[in-house]
């Protein structure tokens, strides 16, 4: 697993693939993990109450600042983690080639088989590219929200992608 390169994606990548990075990084020791966004004001640093709903959850705060999603890190991704819908869709639309490999986190959590045979050949059966998206594929954007709000954001994160990190 230490090989694998997973991509978080978001809108803004100030919330959502932010807390799924943190995650990642802290349950999953050398996986690599790149977080990023679909429509980034590059450069940004996460709000404190994605900080606070980070730090809630007992992991590292990582020092970030908000990056658009690159055709380079998208192309050597093992998997790309969008956290609704509109992110699987620009995926399709932005950059075909790794569609594929792009899930919402929801539907990996329930579809990802687990098992012997190596991640890419799990995802090529679930054949991504032409899965129907359907609205129960959204983890609901914080921003906005209060920290509430937030804190309950990465719990959703944190349960799904425990159901996901055994399959990896």
């Amino acid at each position: 697993m230490p090989d694998l390169h997973v991509v978080t994606l978001c809108t803004g990548n100030a919330a959502r693939s932010v807390m799924a990075g943190a995650i990642l990084r802290e349950h999953v020791p050398g996986l690599r993990v790149t977080t990023s966004g679909t429509h980034v004001i590059e450069g940004m640093p996460m709000s404190w109450r994605t900080r606070d709903a980070i730090a809630s959850l007992g992991l590292p705060v990582p020092d970030h600042r908000s990056h658009q999603a690159t055709a380079r890190e998208l192309d050597t991704a093992d998997l790309v983690i969008a956290l609704a819908r509109e992110h699987v869709q620009w995926m399709r639309r932005v950059h075909p080639a790794a569609a594929a490999r792009t899930a919402t986190l929801k539907r990996l959590a329930r579809d990802l088989p687990p098992g012997p045979a190596p991640l890419w050949e799990r995802l090529a059966a679930m054949r991504l590219q032409e899965v129907r998206l359907e609205p129960w594929e959204d983890v609901a954007d914080p921003a906005g929200g209060d920290l509430d709000v937030f804190l309950a954001c990465a719990r959703e994160i944190a349960d799904l992608l425990h159901a996901v990190i055994p399959r990896l």
